[in-house]
């Protein structure tokens, strides 16, 4: 009777443990083993796919652009000024100003220009009529008392008296004025805030033989002369 005794359920309780120790092998195998491996690879992905910074196009270029600007930038001399032989075809006392008189001029150009002169107390009005003038042509245009003035004529100046610097004779509209010893390079329009105008103008004057210069250039038109005052020597001219 002792042989045929059934054996307590040892395998069954050893074998329960087998297959706790089966499941998490099981669970073990089922986990997406290759998360952690795609993480560093998405992140380098990531990483790789992040736009570069890039400085704005051009910068950098600027400060030689700038320079190379200055560079190119004519002297701030009597060459910046674009003087111009002209002739008076109309003049009229202004409206609105009893010591203006309001010209038409002839600078050799499709339409005269407009110009407003201060010469009532120094220049009879049957004198303006047809003379020609030397006018300065690359003045910003500017409104005097209502009517925009596009130029101004060149004269030889005191306190007391004031001349229209004459062109040589054989001079025509148009003709340029050149001073000698400054290159033309006239600006189209000179720009106020940069003063050319005002830092040549000390230097504008009549020498002993009424000839216009700038320091010791003359005024002259190519060909035919120089330009001159009619009696005032060593004065100002503007």
């Amino acid at each position: 009777k002792a042989e045929t005794i059934a054996p307590p359920p040892a395998t069954a309780a050893a074998a329960a443990p087998a297959r706790v120790k089966s499941e998490p092998s099981e669970a073990a195998a089922t986990k997406p083993a290759q998360t952690p491996k795609q993480q560093p690879n998405e992140n380098k992905q990531q990483k790789e796919k992040k736009p570069k910074k890039e400085k704005p196009a051009g910068e950098g270029k600027q400060p030689a652009a700038g320079a190379s600007a200055a560079a190119e930038e004519p002297p701030v001399d009597v060459g910046r000024l674009d003087m111009r032989v002209g002739r008076i075809v109309e003049v009229s006392r202004h409206p609105d100003a009893d010591s203006l008189y309001v010209e038409k001029i002839d600078c050799g150009e499709a339409n005269p220009r407009t110009v407003i002169s201060g010469l009532v107390k120094f220049v009879p009005i049957e004198q303006m009529q047809n003379r020609m003038v030397v006018a300065l042509c690359n003045l910003k245009p500017a409104k005097m008392r209502g009517i925009l003035s596009e130029a101004m004529v060149m004269c030889a100046s005191t306190p007391d008296k004031v001349e229209i610097l004459a062109p040589p004779e054989g001079s025509v509209p148009g003709d340029l004025v050149h001073v000698e010893g400054f290159p033309r390079v006239p600006d189209a329009v000179m720009n106020p805030k940069k003063k050319i105008f005002e830092t040549v103008a000390p230097d504008l004057k009549t020498n002993g033989q009424l000839v216009a210069c700038y320091k010791e250039g003359s005024f002259v038109v190519p060909g035919k002369g120089p330009v001159k005052a009619q009696t005032l020597a060593n004065v100002q001219v503007k």
